[in-house]
């Protein structure tokens, strides 16, 4: 095993029996007892390339770093830094294994490092898009200056920069685990829906479907506005009491209806909005009230579906090299998509972004 430590992307690439070394974010951490009565820990990390979850059994060895020499933490089930160890930084030496057919990492010496340590600062470790903001944020803005009419004109309502939302909307995450789960991947995967939604609109246009273009983009960028209120950075993603009880597909709902009432939308625009955003799941067994009626809302569903396969993808195969040896091209089963992914080919060695990145 080689000393020097390993990012989460290559951790998730490792097979089972091989150890690394590795260092995180807390983001979620959960004290159990196991049937003697002795504790352990089930414990998420992340870094800038993906997060893990981890167990971290009583045998473990524990350890401050925040000082010099090291203290060793004797009884980390009663410690306060293990307690309220959410929101620190942990090194760890752990090992790849498996339970039940699922990969199972599991943590054999925890440190806990200094974040007054640049490396170490929560800020460096928080995932976050791989495109720049101000890019995210111009291309966006240009989007709903591009729509036009009353769709147009309420999309730059709800998402004016003087507005309630808009600074939300910009960091916020898209999701806990399985697509953009990370700082601005709301604002990432809404931008990406709404252009290939309105590229498909597009693509109709000289078709007897006649899909309203402007209504596309509006449903589009509208699609995930209940994710406002069904998530929160603290210090990573996490869903709030609404979002886990209620859901973003119903939140946004009855947000939009707020909005449409202050702004006066009015009928049919008003009601065809709403249903795309009740729709935008596309099937009632992934969290959809009702299927999509009309031409407009097949397009912002499939777009959706589109950007977050395109998503899981890139997720899953970040850390392979490609090309056609199974071991090196296959990714792990993903679980939010049901499938595993090849990667076809290696990375352009000149540096070409991953195709749910590509955004220019």
């Amino acid at each position: 095993m080689s000393d020097t430590n390993r990012t989460f992307a290559e951790v998730s690439a490792l097979s089972e029996g091989e150890r690394f070394n590795a260092f995180g974010l807390v983001t979620s951490v959960r004290m159990l007892r196991d049937r003697n009565d002795n504790p352990y820990w089930n414990v998420e990390l992340s870094d800038k390339t993906g997060t893990i979850t981890a167990k971290i059994w009583g045998n473990c060895q524990w350890y401050d770093k925040r000082s010099d020499p090291a203290k060793v933490i004797t009884s980390p089930a009663e410690s306060p830094d293990i307690i309220n160890l959410k929101g620190k930084t942990l090194g760890v030496l752990g090992q790849v294994g498996s339970y039940n057919g699922k990969t199972q990492y599991t943590f054999n010496k925890a440190y806990i490092l200094n974040q007054t340590d640049e490396r170490y600062k929560a800020t460096a470790l928080i995932q976050s898009s791989d495109v720049p903001i101000e890019e995210l944020s111009r291309q966006f803005s240009e989007l709903i200056n591009g729509c036009s009419g009353p769709a147009g004109d309420f999309l730059r309502f709800v998402f004016d920069p003087q507005g309630p939302y808009w600074d939300m909307f910009l960091v916020y995450p898209a999701a806990v685990a399985h697509h953009h789960a990370y700082v601005h991947g709301l604002l990432e995967h809404t931008l990406g829906v709404a252009r290939l939604a309105k590229s498909m609109a597009e693509s109709y246009a000289g078709s007897a479907l006649r899909p309203d273009v402007n209504v596309v983009t509006a449903g589009a960028c509208l699609h995930d506005l209940g994710k406002l209120d069904s998530y929160l950075l603290s210090p990573g993603p996490e869903m709030t009491l609404e979002g886990t009880v209620i859901d973003h597909v119903a939140r946004g709902y009855a947000k939009f209806c707020r909005l449409a009432e202050e702004f006066g939308l009015q009928e049919p625009l008003k009601t065809h909005l709403g249903h795309i955003l009740l729709s935008h799941h596309g099937q009632k067994e992934f969290g959809s009230p009702v299927l999509p009626a009309t031409p407009e809302a097949l397009i912002v569903a499939a777009a959706d579906n589109l950007d977050f396969l395109l998503a899981c993808w890139s997720q899953a195969t970040g850390a392979l090299d490609g090309g056609t040896d199974p071991g090196q091209a296959i990714s792990a089963w993903d679980f939010s998509a049901q499938r595993r992914f090849w990667k076809w080919r290696p990375d352009d060695p000149a540096g070409s972004e991953p195709c749910h990145t590509n955004l220019k």
